[in-house]
């Protein structure tokens, strides 16, 4: 469900570049500047909800498929 996530909205996660994310029911809620930090956020918000967290990529990271 959360990679579908990433797949369905991946012009809109681009400004996230460089961050990760936190996910919780099909939902970006929270962002830090590391895992940790998007995790702590996310469950301080949703303390009993399963959390999701995933680095976004800078462009310079991504590795070209051709």
């Amino acid at each position: 469900m959360e990679t579908e996530y990433l797949l369905k909205h991946s012009e809109e996660i681009v400004r996230y570049s460089g961050k990760c994310i936190a996910i919780v029911k099909g939902k970006i809620v929270a962002i830090g500047d590391d895992r940790v930090k998007a995790y702590e956020e996310a469950r301080r918000k949703y303390p009993r909800e399963k959390i999701v967290i995933f680095y976004i990529p800078t462009e310079e990271e991504v590795v070209p498929l051709l």
